[in-house]
């Protein structure tokens, strides 16, 4: 009995494996930044800026203008880009004062 290369073949099996795994890659690198929802603290062209006196107070300011009196800027490298990564929680939890200095809440 004569088997032909054609027979030794396996049967063609659809490619269904690479989108499920694409898809699984993505969800994995979202979760692994921290950053789930990946939205922005503040629109393009537009910095965020903190509320004196209290944890929660958060906005944002045109580029280009001084934030308004109560308001102040995030130190430089300390500044949240992101709902949710690390700077956004740690100075959800700090209060500052009208230099932007962390002070007891």
């Amino acid at each position: 009995m004569n088997v032909t290369s054609r027979q030794n073949r396996s049967p063609r099996r659809p490619r269904r494996a690479l989108p499920v795994l694409t898809v699984a890659g993505l969800a994995a690198a979202l979760l692994l930044t921290g950053c789930a929802s990946g939205e922005r603290v503040c629109g393009s062209g537009r910095y965020p800026v903190k509320a004196v006196g209290n944890a929660s107070g958060q906005d944002c300011v045109a580029d280009g203008q001084e934030p308004p009196r109560g308001w102040v800027r995030y130190p430089a490298g300390e500044v949240p880009e992101y709902v949710g990564d690390r700077w956004d929680r740690h100075w959800g939890t700090v209060v500052v004062d009208a230099e932007g200095r962390p002070v007891r809440g």
